[in-house]
């Protein structure tokens, strides 16, 4: 059977919020009876972009990663919800609107904080996949077609061919750990989740100091290369989707027989910009 399925891709995300607006303008002051309750007009995020800078100047980059309930196939709310929550057979989940009145409880089920409490209508509320226009023969939800970059994708797939699509594409979701099995996944989530360490490499000749274009670059843990690349047109070198807390590094660089001495860094929480690397030319 063929179930709905939403693919971000966070390099594409400009942050513009078009989403996120999208979903209020739909459900801010609108019942829509057997789906949800209107949304609040303020407080309420069923779309929340969450942002991450990595490095410093002059390397630096930012990830916007747009959040909602992931429709989860092994969903804790629906559990914790006897009844209030249901999933639809096209892995769509739908809190009632009706049967969930005063359930604040089910706040606290949802591990990505993806259920809002409504106060004034005492119901726990979250983004219904928009499945009032999809039953109606809409292609994609809202926030997909106000999308302007091109960042979102809705997918009717089945299991199988997700799965496929999941690991060619190589797709992750968020806290795979947690065994709930979302129906959101993320291209590129690693711009959000992982480290990278870079720097510039400058060759000096006659006095003279410049980019050094082509000069490879080898990144070494334990005494062993794990990666390896060329600097771009601007000396330039960048090893990304490095693991957070993995420790001590070691940056070798080499130019037309040229070497330069190895440069040490640790990674922690947060991503490394080493800074210029001298070699010294002939």
């Amino acid at each position: 059977m063929k179930k709905w399925n939403l693919v971000i891709d966070v390099a594409e995300c400009h942050n513009c919020n078009n989403c996120f607006l999208a979903v209020k303008d739909e459900y801010v002051g609108n019942d829509i009876p057997g789906y949800c309750a209107s949304q609040p007009l303020h407080g309420h995020k069923w779309i929340n972009i969450l942002s991450r800078e990595r490095g410093r100047a002059p390397m630096v980059d930012a990830a916007y990663v747009p959040t909602s309930c992931n429709h989860c196939d092994a969903a804790p709310c629906i559990e914790a919800g006897r009844g209030a929550v249901k999933k639809r057979e096209d892995g769509i989940v739908l809190i009632d609107p009706e049967a969930a009145k005063g359930r604040r409880d089910l706040l606290g089920a949802c591990p990505y904080g993806a259920i809002w409490w409504n106060e004034e209508r005492s119901l726990p509320q979250a983004w219904p996949f928009d499945a009032h226009l999809l039953d109606r023969g809409w292609s994609a939800p809202r926030p997909v077609q106000s999308c302007p970059t091109g960042a979102m994708q809705a997918l009717k797939i089945s299991d199988a061919e997700m799965a496929q699509r999941a690991r060619r594409e190589g797709l992750q979701t968020l806290r795979p750990e947690l065994g709930t099995r979302p129906r959101i996944y993320y291209r590129n989530l690693h711009r959000y989740t992982r480290l990278f360490a870079g720097g510039t490499v400058l060759g000096t000749r006659g006095g003279v100091v410049d980019c050094l274009a082509g000069a490879r670059v080898e990144l070494l843990k334990d005494g062993s290369t794990v990666a390896a690349l060329d600097t771009d047109a601007f000396g330039d070198f960048k090893f990304d989707r490095l693991e957070p807390e993995s420790g001590a590094y070691e940056v070798h660089v080499t130019h037309a027989g040229h070497r330069s001495a190895p440069v040490p860094f640790e990674l922690r929480q947060e991503s490394i910009v080493i800074g210029d690397i001298l070699l010294q030319l002939t």
